[in-house]
């Protein structure tokens, strides 16, 4: 690898032009998206992410629907426009799609879209797992979605509290939602993976940690959050989904189970998730303020570190949601006091925002309206955050429209409106057209005055006595003219965003295209050309500051005229640079893989593993996933990891990468240590719940009741360990180019754990555990089936490595396989010892 100490210069004379258009036609060809029936089978982040953008408004629109049926039922006292069960469905629906299918893809969605150019990237490192995400969460929506039309949704409202959803819900509408939503949780975590290596791995040289965009600074934070914040959940589903399918007693207090553990899960993921939806929109805010403002952000590191601070404060939170369960008055005290200090970093982002207004001079825009509307809206739903997280006032608010009244204001004021700036902000960008200013002023007008007239009387509404989740009132309660006037601003609300969507679609043939960067930004996505490449960006600029399109000279003639990196494609493959994770040093160059059907069907036959799970058609499911795993090896084999033509490039301006790297400078290491952590979250979450039924029963493990003995699960836990290490020396002998020893190696591995995963299932098969008896019974046998699930995992992934080392894909130089799969040991590993330190080692200590 041949790499300066210090950045080259781009040369002062451009290349030639015939260079030039060659050079152009090759990264044309390189970048092409599919045409026809074959369009569907394109990975480009600007095809992939504008198809996740509008299915995400496209469930928005769905969930607002639901939103105005709502509305209607309790325009007046004793309405029957809808029957309770009906209603119960809507109101499930209305939430789990908003916070679920809308707010958190929305911002995944956009980023996938958008991000690669604000880093200067051709693309993000996985764009196939970017697609099968995208799949995965079509998929998974419609089949939640679709379950209302067919008086099959839950109606246990979107929180889903047991035993609400067990013992009182029969039917299968709770099981479309905890397993159709756990679907779309694995894309979302799919989706944080590739943002998260993406922002730190392919920024352009010199974009150090310091000089990235504020809105991917946002997208590390609320992408890390994801990773801690979603895994409980899923945790929870499987517990949940356990009890209604098998009947383990999870929550059933009879059988030693507690509802409250569910809350403590749900909430853990439910807090964070507040400002998963936030941040992207403060992020949005972030890149809009200092545009129209003509003036860099105040403050930049404080606003770095008030997001940082509010993701780690976030986690400390959950209990603000079940301050009237009965906790302890120390427990109150602490939660209610980190309920309140989250609005300080909070605060520091705002006043920078105002600081950066104040400091510049700002041009009126319909972007910079919806932002000021956003500011404002989040500030007043912040003050009755405050409110609510006084504990004696949560007490007499917290089952009243009140509540109602302050979520929409943080999650719909605060996000809906940056969301809808971003939207007149990044469109001519993504379109090369410009929306209707003069719609635009309609639409803020029509959706500024409809909010708060829908939502700001909820407070007053929630404070004269009027319960939440309520299908209808009386007449003559006292709140009969507020929920009038807020059924009234709900359809006000509406008519701004049907506005909205006809200034979208409306037809602009004739409308001339926008120019570029029309808004005179700063930042790299506003190179984009117009109308807009394939490519992303003719090369890779060298980065100098936060604002390039500012402060660098002739900064845009010099990456069109290609004199920055990879201005070629002479080998016909899309590629792209890697850097080090701080100083943006460049590492390797990446080649990303182009267009294919395989991951529709990967995500097709996943969704079928959950979809028919869901009517317990066990057999369709268990093939269904067969064929998942199958067509997911087919990918990997055929798309990752392949050995290049020749180990080094020369990617201009003098500097000559690898092609093929492993280990921690790989982006695929970096995707199995991020999505290990996810796994590991989930977990310790299982964990969590042990030990949670340790605290509420005197006696854990109970008397007489049989527990897995100490000898198959410690001989599990010896084989597995002896596993890992053989795993471990089997990564060295490939690396030494000992094929037998590697083979040997990986052969042992593979018999000490199927060996091992046996033994671990002996401990409570030979005990006679029955998971339906007692809740201590059941929860060993999750952390079993948790760790040898895993185990199978790791037995395929060995068995991968041997067929790839012998049919060539893997050698002694070329071993990302073997690496990635011994990173995946080790987890396994912290994974084994757990388990069995829990299950054998705890009851000899309780």
């Amino acid at each position: 690898m041949s790499v300066p100490d210090e950045l080259p210069t781009p040369p002062d004379e451009a290349p030639p032009e015939e260079l030039q258009r060659a050079q152009g036609d090759r990264l044309r060809a390189a970048w092409r998206t599919p045409q026809g029936w074959r369009y569907w089978s394109a990975v480009n982040n600007s095809e992939v992410g504008l198809w996740y953008t509008a299915v995400s408004c496209l469930f928005f629109l769905f969930g607002g629907i639901l939103a105005l049926l709502m509305r209607v039922q309790l325009a007046v006292p004793g309405n029957d426009f809808l029957s309770a069960d009906r209603y119960n469905q809507i109101f499930t629906m209305h939430g789990s799609v908003m916070m679920f299918l809308f707010a958190v893809p929305i911002f995944e969605a956009f980023s996938i879209l958008v991000l690669p150019q604000m880093l200067g990237a051709r693309d993000l490192p996985f764009p196939r797992l970017s697609a099968y995400g995208f799949y995965s969460f079509l998929i998974g929506g419609i089949f939640v979605c679709g379950s209302v039309l067919f008086d099959a949704a839950p109606k246990g409202g979107w929180f889903m509290y047991p035993p609400l959803t067990t013992t009182y819900q029969p039917g299968i509408g709770a099981d479309i939602w905890l397993l159709g939503l756990s679907f779309i949780e694995v894309a979302s975590i799919a989706a944080a993976v590739e943002l998260i290596v993406g922002a730190l791995k392919c920024r352009p040289p010199g974009m150090r940690i310091h000089l990235i965009p504020l809105y991917s600074w946002y997208i590390l934070v609320v992408a890390g959050m994801i990773l801690f914040a979603f895994p409980p959940l899923i945790a929870g589903d499987i517990l949940l989904e356990m009890e209604r399918a098998f009947d383990w007693p999870f929550f059933d207090p009879a059988r030693g189970g507690d509802p409250v553990l569910w809350q403590h899960l749900f909430w853990i993921f439910g807090h964070p998730e507040v400002y998963i939806v936030f941040l992207p929109s403060v992020a949005l805010m972030a890149m809009i303020v200092p545009t129209f403002a003509r003036t860099p952000i105040v403050g930049y590191s404080w606003v770095v570190l008030a997001a940082v601070g509010t993701g780690f404060l976030s986690f400390g939170l959950w209990v603000h949601h079940m301050f009237t369960i009965g906790l302890p008055g120390v427990t109150i005290g602490l939660f209610s006091a980190a309920s309140q200090a989250v609005a300080i970093p909070t605060g520091v982002q705002l006043f920078c925002f105002l600081a950066t207004l104040l400091a510049g001079r700002v041009i009126n825009s319909v972007p910079i309206m919806f932002t000021f509307a956003g500011l404002a809206t989040f500030i007043i739903g912040g003050l009755t955050g405050v409110m609510v997280a006084v504990a004696p006032f949560d007490f007499q608010a917290h089952d009243t429209y009140f509540v109602v009244g302050h979520l929409h204001y943080v999650l719909v004021g605060g996000t809906i409106f940056p969301i809808v700036a971003g939207t007149y902000y990044f469109f001519p960008m993504i379109t090369g057209k410009k929306l209707s200013n003069r719609l635009g002023h309609i639409a803020f007008w029509l959706l500024l005055i409809g909010f708060n007239v829908t939502f700001l009387p909820m407070h007053w509404t929630g404070l004269t006595g009027m319960p939440r989740r309520v299908f209808t009132y009386p007449a003559n309660a006292g709140y009969d003219l507020l929920n009038m006037v807020s059924t009234v601003g709900a359809f006000l609300l509406a008519s701004g965003f049907l506005v909205i969507v006809w200034d979208i679609v409306r037809p602009k043939g004739k409308q001339p295209l926008a120019e570029r960067n029309c808004w005179n930004a700063g930042t790299l996505e506003w190179l984009a050309e117009v109308p807009d490449e394939a490519w992303g960006i003719r090369s890779i600029p060298i980065i100098e500051s936060r604002y390039p399109l500012w402060d660098q000279p002739n900064f845009m003639r010099d990456v069109d005229e290609g004199r920055f990196f990879l201005p070629d494609a002479e080998e016909g493959l899309r590629e792209t640079l890697v850097t080090s994770v701080i100083d943006a040093r460049p590492m390797q160059c990446l080649r990303v893989p182009g267009p294919t059907f395989l991951t529709f069907w990967s995500a097709a036959f996943t969704g079928g593993l959950f979809i028919f799970a869901t009517y317990h058609w066990w057999w369709p499911a268990i093939l269904s996933g067969l064929a998942a795993m199958v067509t997911i090896l087919i990918w990997l084999w055929t798309g990752t990891a392949n050995i290049p033509e020749k180990e080094q490039k020369d990617v201009g301006l003098g500097v000559t990468l690898p092609i093929y790297v492993s280990g921690p400078a790989a982006v695929g290491w970096w995707a199995m240590f991020i999505t290990m952590l996810a796994d590991m979250t989930a977990f310790i979450s299982l964990v969590f719940g042990y030990f949670f039924y340790w605290t509420i029963h005197e006696d854990f493990p109970p008397e007489p009741t049989p527990g897995p003995g100490a000898f198959w699960p410690c001989l599990g836990g010896v084989l597995l360990i002896g596993a890992w290490g053989l795993t471990i020396a089997a990564k060295r002998w490939n690396r030494a180019d000992r094929a037998g020893a590697f083979y040997g190696a990986v052969a042992a591995a593979v018999l000490l754990s199927l060996g091992g995963g046996t033994a671990l299932v002996m401990g409570p098969v030979g005990s006679n555990m029955d998971p339906t008896v007692h809740v201590y019974q059941a929860i060993v046998w999750v952390l079993v089936g948790w760790t040898v699930l895993h185990v199978a995992l790791g037995v395929i992934m060995s068995l991968y490595c041997m067929a790839r080392r012998g049919a060539g894909k893997m050698t002694a130089r070329h071993d990302a396989d073997i690496t990635n799969v011994t990173l995946f040991w080790h987890f396994l590993a912290l994974t084994v010892v757990i388990t069995v330190g829990v299950i054998v080692g705890f009851p000899l200590v309780a």
